[in-house]
């Protein structure tokens, strides 16, 4: 019998001259660095069935937890996979695995083990995980050639909770799956982290372990092997069983806070709004020196402030700092996000002469704001700026936003946008910061000889270098194509996701 103690640990693993090798590695513990699959299962189980779903998750996880230590590591994961997938879609599933897992299982990838897996010229995953949780982010992400893992149980769309034959991938199973999938080929090298993974580790010419160390830190993110532009879901951090409890216990709290938070933006006057927000939890920082309101009695244009785009309520909090309602120009918004809209929307029609009439209309009732991006980006990269604002006016002041979440994020590609604001406000102490840039000189405007998009890029290049982001060529096209698989339109009521999206 072939003992753990028999094969090295990675780290002695070379990953030179391996381009014509096949390597084949389990995920938890392996390829990643957390040994604990149940945050993976969490984000499905909120993300795509809610906080219910979540909390039958939390209740059965001590069941799991001692079958998988004391009873059949088998039995543990079957107990998870019915709490979290029993009677769910299939299509949302997929949705989650591919838009939201990615962003997390990157945040735990293994240094190691990622530089051997890397190295190899073919790839294959060997995992108890569930497949349809897994494969996008080790195919689309890691670039692996083969995913195998746990097959679940589906009937008309929807996921029974129980898992296919042979069961779940653990011990023999492992190894079984390898010998169907290899044949009499034996792979190059085999990595795993735990005495289970050893039946499948003994079929390699090679084999590693990767042992179990508190002080590893992961991948950083400048060296993941693609950047995280775009993701969604609602939870900022990683549902370990204790943030788990503290989400489903502040959810109900929060949420009434939310209302109250909203109800105070609302209904009281702009120049309160500010130190209602700091009463009820809400930080706003300004910086800068934003410009004074625009006399109408002179005739001038107002100010047009270019904002980056963060979260919807960028214009309402510019309105904040500004201690006046500024009136915004949106591609998008729900009907429910307009009714509780504290300051004029006007939504954008998306025919380029329309929307230019209407901008002049409005800068000439006064000051106005518009976020030239299109749609919100969560990382620190600006998108593409759209250039038609740069030809409508001169008066153009950059505002930098940037904010800070702790529990919810306030923006989503997939769900309903008409529970962004609550998302948001639903945080402990949200956070914004809007920093006024100088005005636009005369000399970089259009009206001296400037084009519409050297104008746009310079003031994306300046918001960039304010905030310390990245300038990108993408637009809400790729964004929503990538995550939601739509362009962005936001229906009047919430809409089930298409089944086929894609994400990084």
């Amino acid at each position: 019998m072939v003992t753990g103690n028999a094969f090295p640990a990675v780290e002695k693993c070379s990953s030179v001259g391996r381009e014509k090798h096949t390597v084949v590695a389990d995920m938890d513990g392996t390829l990643l660095i957390g040994r604990s699959s149940f945050p993976y299962f969490a984000l499905v189980a909120f993300e795509a069935g809610g906080v219910l779903r979540l909390l039958f998750l939390l209740l059965a996880s001590p069941l799991a937890g001692l079958l998988y230590y004391f009873a059949s590591e088998s039995a543990g994961i079957q107990i998870l996979i019915f709490a979290t997938f029993a009677g769910m879609k299939v299509s949302d599933i997929e949705s989650v695995a591919r838009a939201v897992l990615p962003k997390f299982y990157s945040s735990d990838l293994h240094p190691e083990s990622w530089q051997v897996f890397a190295s190899c010229g073919k790839r294959c995953v060997l995992t108890a995980n569930p497949r349809i949780m897994v494969e996008a982010f080790l195919k689309d992400f890691l670039g692996a050639d083969m995913v195998l893992g746990t097959e679940i149980g589906t009937y008309k769309g929807r996921a029974t909770g129980f898992v296919r034959k042979p069961g779940v991938l653990v011990g023999n199973n492992k190894a079984d799956a390898l010998e169907k999938a290899f044949s009499q080929t034996k792979p190059d090298i085999g990595l795993g982290d735990r005495h289970t993974d050893i039946p499948f580790i003994s079929m390699c010419k090679e084999g590693y372990l990767v042992k179990s160390n508190p002080s590893t830190k992961a991948v950083a993110t400048e060296k993941l092997p693609k950047p995280i532009i775009f993701h969604d879901g609602r939870l900022v951090q990683k549902p370990t069983p204790l943030m788990a409890l503290l989400i489903i216990l502040w959810t109900p709290i929060g949420f009434l806070l939310a209302c109250l938070r909203i109800a105070a933006g609302s209904l009281l006057p702009m120049p309160v709004v500010y130190y209602a927000f700091w009463a009820l939890g809400v930080r706003v920082t300004v910086k800068g020196t934003p410009p004074p309101p625009v006399q109408k009695s002179t005739g001038q244009s107002g100010v047009l402030f270019i904002c980056s785009h963060r979260t919807l309520l960028d214009p309402i909090f510019l309105s904040t700092a500004l201690g006046r309602p500024i009136a915004a120009v949106t591609y998008s918004i729900s009907r429910l996000s307009e009714i509780i809209s504290p300051i004029k929307t006007v939504k954008l029609s998306r025919d380029r002469a329309t929307d230019a009439s209407m901008i002049k209309k409005l800068l000439q009732e006064g000051d106005l704001a518009i976020c030239p991006e299109g749609t919100t980006c969560r990382e620190p990269f600006l998108l593409r700026f759209s250039a038609l604002f740069a030809e409508l006016t001169d008066e153009l002041v950059p505002v930098a936003m940037v904010n800070r979440m702790s529990m919810f994020h306030g923006t989503t590609a997939r769900g309903w946008k008409g529970m962004d604001p609550f998302y948001f406000f639903m945080n402990p102490s949200p956070a914004y910061e809007v920093t006024f840039l100088n005005k636009l000189p005369p000399e970089l405007t259009c009206s001296s000889g400037k084009s519409s998009h050297e104008v746009a890029n310079y003031i994306q290049r300046v918001i960039a270098a304010t905030l310390s982001y990245e300038c990108t060529n993408f637009t809400r096209k790729d964004k929503y194509r990538a995550l939601a698989g739509n362009d962005g339109t936001v229906a009047e009521k919430p809409t089930v996701p298409p089944n086929k999206v894609m994400g990084c």
